[in-house]
């Protein structure tokens, strides 16, 4: 199913996600070295800081409560919490092994959102809302690019 333009700012914002963790998880497989963890523990964390925490914040302002009885809207806030707490530990000691959890974790947050929720939201929400919604999207989604 084609993305409906209502939702592209997050989808545009989900690539850029999975983006991240392809390219932390191919340089942490090129070089372990304690300098290049700590380099893409920054990169984690600048980009949670620049474009995840206005991706949350939108989800959970705009788009779940429009469809808060949808089975998975609790969970994928749960995760926004524990990929927070990623975030919070990458700062105290980052290590290998919590790029790879943060990574793992937001890839597949992602494919959940993309491949299930946004699928329903399509197919359930009408033509209004999804304009409405996307109009509020719009308005407050923060663009950059890797």
């Amino acid at each position: 199913m084609l993305r409906d333009r209502s939702l592209i700012p997050l989808s545009q914002q989900h690539h850029n996600g999975l983006g991240l963790c392809v390219l932390t998880e191919r340089s942490l497989g090129e070089d372990g070295s304690a300098a290049n963890v700590a380099k893409l523990a920054r990169k984690a964390i600048d980009r949670y800081e620049l474009e995840l925490t206005n991706h949350f914040e939108m989800e959970e302002s705009i788009l779940f409560p429009a469809v808060a009885s949808h089975p998975l809207v609790p969970g994928l806030i749960s995760e926004h919490r524990q990929l927070e707490a990623l975030i919070g530990r990458l700062r105290e000691e980052p290590t290998s092994a919590l790029l790879l959890e943060f990574t793992t974790l937001l890839r597949t947050h992602i494919r959940r959102e993309e491949n299930e929720l946004f699928q329903d939201i399509q197919r359930l929400l009408g033509r209004d809302l999804l304009n409405s919604l996307g109009k509020e999207i719009d308005a407050k989604a923060i663009r950059i690019c890797l």
